[in-house]
């Protein structure tokens, strides 16, 4: 049974640990970064196991037209146990009740994955890097 919160972890470490365990550490982020990116997130889900932070996800918006959902991740060793898809399911269920459109980025291999949740490809994505 997991546990799932929109309060933050106490310890940012853990989503440090979260966050290398993905491999998504390229950027060297701080646990402090890490906390101002959480705190300055419109909504927030936290998976836990115990009190172990074992996934999360969030979505940054103006709170009136759009919200993007970004962030979604779950350890290794807890994916294909339904984590993913529940932190989508709150994330999305929020955005409906303020009657905000959610929409994502994925990398292209994740896109099955996010069309059996609902949603659907609509738009080219453009990124572009920046030395930190």
């Amino acid at each position: 049974m997991f546990d799932y919160r929109t309060e933050s972890p106490a310890d940012f470490k853990e989503l440090l640990d979260l966050y290398k365990d993905l491999g998504w550490d390229s950027l060297n982020l701080t646990t402090d970064e890490l906390k101002q990116m959480c705190m300055h997130s419109w909504y927030s889900v936290y998976a836990f196991s115990e009190d172990k932070l074992v996934g999360m996800g969030r979505i940054i918006s103006d709170g009136v037209i759009t919200g993007v959902i970004c962030g979604v991740c779950v350890l290794p060793d807890y994916q294909s146990r339904g984590i993913g898809k529940e932190i989508i399911s709150r994330l999305v269920q929020y955005c409906e009740q303020k009657r905000v459109i959610p929409q994502l980025l994925c990398v292209e291999k994740l896109q099955p994955y996010y069309e059996k949740l609902g949603f659907a490809k609509f738009s080219v994505g453009m990124t572009r890097d920046v030395k930190r």
